[in-house]
């Protein structure tokens, strides 16, 4: 199959961001009318707006056992800690790996590994910079536990940013995906978190750029270090 040119830089957009498009596009019109250098400028924005909700098709790695990253951006934390208590993982720490998307990075999510979700749980918070280690506990967060089929469960945390104000998650309780498929978008900057099964060994390093439905992760097989 061959990739033409034009796809190489058009991406197909999501659902969610026609309404926000189209609402960037009629200020750039008033903009327009009022000078025409701010209607470049909304130009721009508007652009930059389709650009933001795009959802490229991903090729996901087809072998057993890997977990792929669940979302654009860089790898922030890498560390031991304490699930979210409504995730029902228990209280003892699990390995911790944080993705932060920027603006610029696409916001759609994807289930880092197949699975049967058990527990789609949404708690409000703030909207601190998703940055801070600090807002896996106060910021707004949406999280899924996931059950795969040696009955070991992870947790993967939709977190809201400095920016975002609304996470999507289209997924249930008692749904199986299949790794890599789409379950849920933040608008505007984030991050995500995911709780590895204990044993397993990220095979990421902080400041690592990842792709969503793409990247590896870690690897359900490769046990950790002692």
């Amino acid at each position: 199959m061959s990739v033409s040119m034009l796809s190489t830089f058009v991406k197909p957009m999501h659902p969610e961001g026609r309404k926000f498009v189209a609402i960037a596009a009629a200020i750039t019109l008033v903009l327009f009318l009022v000078w025409h250098p701010l209607g470049w400028i909304g130009t721009g924005l508007t652009i930059w707006v389709y650009y933001f909700f795009r959802d490229p098709e991903r090729v996901t790695p087809d072998r057993p056992g890997l977990m792929i990253s669940p979302a654009d951006g860089i790898i922030s934390l890498l560390e031991p800690a304490v699930p979210p208590a409504e995730l029902g993982l228990g209280d003892q720490p699990m390995t911790r790996v944080s993705v932060f998307m920027s603006v610029f990075n696409c916001h759609v999510n994807r289930l880092p590994h197949e699975g049967t979700v058990t527990t789609v749980a949404y708690r409000p918070g703030k909207f601190l910079n998703a940055s801070l280690d600090k807002a896996s506990e106060d910021n707004e967060r949406n999280g899924l536990t996931v059950e795969i089929a040696d009955g070991r469960k992870y947790g993967v945390v939709q977190i809201a940013g400095l920016v975002a104000r609304r996470i999507l998650c289209w997924t249930r309780e008692g749904q199986y995906l299949e790794t890599g498929e789409r379950f849920g978008l933040i608008r505007f900057g984030s991050r995500l978190d995911i709780y590895l099964p204990d044993g397993v060994q990220p095979l990421v390093r902080i400041g690592q750029t990842m792709i969503a439905g793409e990247t590896v992760l870690a690897d359900l097989g490769t046990p950790s270090e002692e």
